[in-house]
């Protein structure tokens, strides 16, 4: 594990924690429910910090980088997790309240604001994914990269310039149309199962002609 790495998961884990103590602690039974009410918007919030944190485990592992560009485009995506912490969890709250059908409060112009400020945040955080494998793939000579991880590396930039892609979609949107623009990530799913099977047949393809296991 590199020094980055390390740092790295620290702030994560920090930014964790941060979405734990933004829970106050019950001192009713209705506060106790409107807890447990929470949970689910902190378990979304919390799956979609375990997702950027996986993405860039993998990212690490592959490369181990340590050059200035890595570390600033990683000081960067570290920078937009603690900042998005609390976006993030509200959004999710409004969106079960209102699922719940809960009065939100909140007109056409608020929650506009609110689904571009989110869907800034999300295409930010896998565009910076997207430029760090690119950047790994300008490195391909100086990591002696064989041609299979190469084929990862470009696949990987794809799918993250893709679900940036996504995101700056949805920003878009919710100028005019917010409930249109939450709906835009549900494209993400088929999208990256699509791309998924085409080029993991590819890459499969390449490293059993190559013999790389």
């Amino acid at each position: 594990m590199t020094r980055l790495e390390a740092f790295c998961d620290v702030v994560f884990g920090f930014a964790l924690t941060l979405l734990v103590v933004s829970l106050e602690v019950p001192r009713t039974y209705a506060e106790l429910m409107a807890a447990i009410r929470g949970f689910v918007p902190f378990a979304a919030c919390f799956a979609q910090l375990v997702v950027i944190w996986r993405a860039h485990y993998r990212f690490s592992r592959r490369y181990g980088l340590e050059d200035s560009y890595t570390v600033f485009l990683n000081l960067v995506l570290l920078f937009l997790v603690l900042f998005y912490v609390y976006p993030l969890k509200f959004v999710f709250t409004m969106l079960f309240d209102e699922i719940l059908g809960h009065d939100v409060g909140m007109g056409f112009h608020e929650v506009s604001v609110l689904m571009r400020i989110y869907a800034a945040g999300f295409a930010a955080v896998f565009l910076i994914f997207a430029l760090l494998y690119a950047h790994a793939s300008s490195l391909r000579n100086v990591m002696e990269l064989n041609p299979v991880e190469v084929l990862e590396t470009r696949v990987a930039m794809q799918e993250n310039m893709f679900m940036a892609a996504v995101g700056v979609i949805s920003f878009a949107l919710a100028f005019r149309y917010p409930a249109l623009a939450g709906w835009t990530f549900f494209v993400l799913g088929p999208g990256l199962a699509i791309h998924g099977s085409i080029y993991g047949k590819r890459v499969r393809a390449l490293a059993e002609k190559m013999g790389v296991g």
